[in-house]
């Protein structure tokens, strides 16, 4: 039992140093290169940060696009989604209230058309895209409000529409602050 002691202690040793020290320096050092300098790409406007571009933020002025609701309040922190099940009531009960909100604010709007990211989390609470067909839907709500005519908005819409990685892998979606963003900058109220 002894001669297993000692290489155990070693071996505990040297995956410490080399797990909590140098793998997490070396990850650190690597993310440096990354775009933002490994603390996350922030959007500017006029020289003022905004938001960041991989992380969703709450959008719920009538004039904007909505973003996908967060279970996580949009903490970049503690990104999560809400752990519940399809059929848990208390679930149910939110996303029934999300649909209630959405008609309210979207009239002409049927339940059966609201786009599913609409109205519940994603899983980490921090998605900042949507489908086209989810920014599609807010159209008529904001051409109102704004003045805009819808095909204008359609367009603004088309023109933020990342199609997927390499034609292939993923969906087409649409960065919903930067949308924001050039629908202030081109019909600002």
């Amino acid at each position: 039992m002894k001669t297993h002691i000692g290489p155990a202690i070693r071996l505990t040793i040297v995956l410490l140093v080399l797990l909590s020290v140098i793998y997490p320096l070396v990850v650190a050092g690597i993310a440096t290169f990354a775009p933002g300098g490994g603390k996350g790409e922030t959007v500017t406007v006029n020289g003022k940060v905004v938001g960041y571009k991989r992380v969703g933020q709450s959008f719920t002025e009538d004039r904007y696009f909505n973003s996908r609701p967060s279970a996580v309040d949009y903490n970049a922190a503690g990104s999560g989604g809400s752990n519940k099940g399809l059929t848990n009531p208390d679930y149910l009960k939110t996303v029934q209230a999300r649909i209630d909100t959405f008609l309210v604010h979207n009239p002409g709007v049927t339940k059966e058309q609201i786009p599913s990211e609409l109205v519940t989390a994603s899983g980490s609470g921090l998605d900042p895209d949507l489908s086209p067909a989810a920014a599609k839907i807010q159209i008529n709500r904001i051409a109102k409000i704004r003045g805009i005519s819808a095909e204008r908005l359609n367009q603004l819409v088309d023109a933020h529409t990342e199609g997927p990685l390499l034609g292939l892998f993923g969906p087409a979606k649409v960065n919903v602050l930067r949308l924001n963003i050039e629908l202030d900058r081109t019909h600002g109220l």
